[in-house]
């Protein structure tokens, strides 16, 4: 069984910093594509953050770029989402997700595996 189980959402107000985890446990953890996604109701999951198996490749979303830091480590088979200057339009439940090819892709189709999300509410 393969679970990826996201933490750190919370209230927080616009211009501040949030950090959100993921724990991947059931797999090898090191030979998979990770992603962060994210959703608001009414709308369709959106393409967040993915890092490559050894933290070589990275791309973000134009919404986040310059903004959010994704990362890993690998001994701990945790991938991160740092966010910064975060803006009400962040708002959304975040989701982690892995996959096993050797690209970053940024289409839901691609990805194997997800957790349950965690919410993060910016507001004033």
């Amino acid at each position: 069984q393969v679970q990826l189980v996201e933490s750190g959402g919370g209230l927080v107000q616009p211009g501040d910093s949030l950090s959100v985890s993921c724990v991947v446990s059931g797999r090898d953890f090191s030979t998979h594509t990770m992603g962060w996604f994210r959703q608001t109701p009414g709308k369709e999951r959106e393409f967040v953050a993915g890092i490559s198996k050894s933290g070589g490749s990275i791309t973000y979303a134009d919404s986040v770029k310059g903004r959010f830091t994704i990362s890993r480590d690998n001994a701990k088979n945790t991938v991160f989402l740092q966010m910064n200057s975060l803006k009400f339009e962040d708002t959304a439940v975040y989701y982690c997700a892995a996959r096993g090819g050797i690209t970053v892709t940024m289409s839901v189709d691609y990805y194997d595996y997800w957790g349950q999300g965690t919410q993060v509410t910016v507001s004033s």
